[in-house]
């Protein structure tokens, strides 16, 4: 069982992998017609419905359970991570990056760091919520 637990780990950070490059390189686009705020948003729904697919197929094998629940599920855990990729993302760059001297790509790195840090809570909400 904890062997099967590792996979599944190892699957959901690969599958977390490709969804977050999703999100992190369609920010970039959206930041030319939106604000950051904006665009770390709509970058985090183009993440959400990568991260949704492979989730569901690859991660968690939940594609003979009933999808409405899923979905329903699946955007609460990821309410609580957008809020904490935006909070991190934008203290970083308004804030934090530049106290400490870094002025050059700011906004990417703080995005970066804001992407990366709900790895964790997402795995756990996820595996006990939301394809259970």
């Amino acid at each position: 069982m904890e062997n099967m637990l590792d996979y599944q780990l190892l699957r959901f950070l690969f599958a977390g992998g490709i969804a977050a490059a999703a999100n992190f390189g369609s920010r970039f686009i959206f930041s030319l017609w939106f604000n950051f705020e904006a665009a770390i948003i709509l970058a985090y729904l183009v993440g959400m419905l990568v991260a949704f697919l492979l989730m569901r197929g690859y991660v968690f094998n939940a594609c003979g359970k009933s999808i409405v629940p899923q979905i329903t599920k699946f955007i609460i855990v990821n309410l609580m991570a957008v809020s904490q990729t935006l909070a991190i993302s934008v203290a970083l760059a308004r804030w934090g990056l530049p106290v400490i001297g870094i002025n050059t790509d700011k906004d990417a790195l703080a995005h970066l760091v804001g992407v990366l840090v709900p790895v964790g809570t997402s795995y756990v909400g996820h595996r006990m919520a939301t394809f259970r």
